[in-house]
């Protein structure tokens, strides 16, 4: 199911929604300016910058050279990249729709770091998960299923446009709690069954359990976080 549009009013403009997806598209566009000159330089950079497992464990265990910050800075700088045009599109979309009701409702600051800290707790818990890979994750996925878990706290009631691909395609207004309670209980199952079937492998594809930890570090944190002060406009007479 693809989200299209919802039907929560906002009252501010939300620049930091606007920024960030304007920054994760300028870095796409550096990843493919990278990519079209080597492919091995393109791997190199999301081998530096995005999220390693191993890289952390072992900076842990002392057996590398690599300091534990150093192993833990891609955490935060892999919430910047991504791995193709599906992947990127796929999150923008998601950011645009959800993001700016959460924006509205902490503040712009508020929110910046509302984001990070989902983003960086759903890279910590793919670290968790998946201990011994040698694989990179990248993608601001994780941070943007807190935006959505945030969403689900705050608008359960919102409608969303829904484009559903099925024997054929149409839409349909879902209310959030259905659209994002689905979301979660697809990332959860697939999250499940990826680690069941990849036991004591290093493999590639979705960082389910990212989504799964962004998603609830996103409720946790709405819940804890204060919004902004209502402001309400006045008229003279």
């Amino acid at each position: 199911m693809i989200p299209l549009k919802d039907d929560t009013p906002r009252f501010s403009t939300p620049y930091v929604t606007y920024f960030i997806i304007i920054l994760n598209t300028l870095v796409f566009f550096y990843e493919l300016m990278v990519g079209a000159e080597s492919h091995r330089a393109l791997n190199s950079l999301i081998f530096e910058f995005g999220i390693v497992p191993a890289r952390v464990t072992e900076a842990l265990s002392g057996s590398t050279n690599l300091n534990l910050s150093a192993a833990i800075v891609p955490v935060f700088t892999s919430m910047f990249l991504h791995a193709g045009w599906l992947h990127i599109i796929g999150n923008m979309l998601f950011l645009w729709i959800f993001g700016d009701n959460i924006e509205d409702y902490l503040g712009h600051f508020k929110f910046l770091i509302f984001y990070l800290l989902s983003g960086m707790a759903a890279g910590f818990l793919h670290i968790l998960v998946n201990l011994n890979s040698t694989l990179p994750s990248v993608g601001a996925s994780g941070a943007i299923a807190g935006v959505m878990g945030a969403y689900i706290v705050l608008y359960p009631r919102a409608r969303v446009l829904t484009l559903v691909p099925m024997f054929f395609i149409f839409t349909v207004w879902l209310p959030a709690w259905i659209f994002l309670g689905y979301w979660f209980i697809v990332q959860f199952l697939s999250g499940t069954a990826t680690a069941i079937a990849t036991t004591g492998q290093s493999t590639g594809g979705v960082a389910f359990w990212a989504h799964i930890g962004g998603f609830v570090a996103g409720i946790v944190l709405i819940k804890v976080m204060p919004p902004r002060p209502r402001r309400y406009s006045y008229s003279a007479y």
